[in-house]
């Protein structure tokens, strides 16, 4: 029988918030970016997202990002973004981007990679959306989930 994510134990969320960490750790240095590895912690998250684990993402996003939004505004908006477009049926990523940013906050400044992704939802007629996903590089050297935004 398989339980959906959502209902699955805490320490099952947990893990999976660790493995996406792990996965983004190998891509730490900024000067050496790997894409491939972006990629994947960006499909990772959308799937957390299409699982409704937005809560847990917002548990393990880089400070930030916590700064800019609290958990219970994050899940709602990702709730008011996605929940009109329906199940997600097609998936292609067509852009990974590096920015670096100057800010005094440094849980602000620093390197960010955004991957885009082209994705046809079953109650979108008007074409695909994309969706974006952004990395931040934070102090420790780790790059964690900073945002998402769909259109």
């Amino acid at each position: 029988m398989n339980i959906p994510m959502n209902f699955a134990p805490t320490w099952k969320r947990l893990w999976w918030v660790a493995g996406l960490l792990f996965v983004l750790a190998g891509a730490a240095r900024a000067q050496d970016v790997d894409a491939t590895a972006m990629i994947r912690g960006g499909l990772e998250v959308i799937q957390m997202i299409d699982a409704g684990n937005t809560g847990e993402l917002w548990d393990g996003a880089a400070p930030g990002a916590k700064k800019r939004v609290t958990r219970p505004d994050f899940i709602r908006q990702v709730t008011q973004a996605r929940t009109p477009l329906g199940i997600p049926q097609q998936r292609t990523w067509v852009a990974v981007n590096r920015q670096a940013v100057n800010n005094e906050d440094p849980d602000l400044a620093g390197q960010y990679v955004s991957i885009e992704y082209e994705t046809r939802f079953a109650n979108r007629t008007s074409g695909n959306a994309r969706e974006l996903i952004s990395f931040h590089l934070d102090r420790d050297g780790t790059w964690r989930f900073s945002g998402y935004v769909v259109r």
